[in-house]
């Protein structure tokens, strides 16, 4: 890796990972730098943070790619060919909504991680926390997670960086829950690409 590492985060919305992320980075806690944020919506407020932070933006929706009916590997091709610009050492997925094919993946082999928030083996794809929590109130766990992960083409498959469980309380509401995971969200992103760096990702 170059001497700081050169980070690419990927958002869909609000961006409090990202923020966090910023935050490490500002305050010495990562040996890195984000080049890039890039987002598949143009309303995502993590591009705010980011442009606040001056830190330059992509916007590259999947949208007009439908529209003309284009393949999902087309954009991911395209959309890796725009970040490969930024020479990035690693790309963090911070809430980046799409699944990405190998058509995007075979450009940075063993350089894209990703946030879930759930354990390992549970609750793949959207809405994680939500069923964690349905599935609490139907007595069948006490407890979920969050975990950062390689990326593979299979959803929330890859091999595991760092996880860490999370209670569920009997009085939580799932507003409650949401807010646990997200602290514990913004300190893993953070250890999980320290850890990557270390290892060279």
């Amino acid at each position: 890796m170059n001497e700081r590492a050169r980070l690419a985060v990927f958002i869909s919305g609000f961006g409090s990972n990202l923020q966090a992320i910023i935050d490490a980075v500002q305050a010495g806690e990562l040996d890195a730098e984000i080049v890039v944020v890039v987002s598949n919506r143009k309303a995502a407020y993590g591009l705010v943070r980011a442009e606040r932070a001056g830190i330059p933006t992509l916007y590259f929706p999947l949208k007009p790619y439908r529209d003309a009916g284009r393949s999902r590997e087309e954009y991911d091709a395209d959309l890796a060919e725009r970040v490969a610009a930024y020479e990035p050492d690693l790309i963090v997925l911070a809430g980046w909504m799409h699944v990405l094919s190998p058509a995007f993946l075979d450009r940075f082999p063993n350089r894209v991680i990703n946030l879930h928030p759930a354990l390992p083996g549970q609750f793949p794809g959207t809405h994680a926390i939500q069923r964690a929590y349905e599935a609490f109130l139907r007595g069948e766990i006490d407890h979920t997670g969050v975990m950062m992960h390689y990326v593979v083409p299979e959803v929330d498959a890859g091999p595991v960086i760092i996880s860490e469980e999370v209670p569920i309380y009997p009085s939580d509401t799932l507003d409650d829950l949401e807010a646990r995971i997200h602290e514990v969200e913004h300190r893993l992103i953070v250890e999980a690409i320290r850890r990557c760096i270390r290892r060279g990702a």
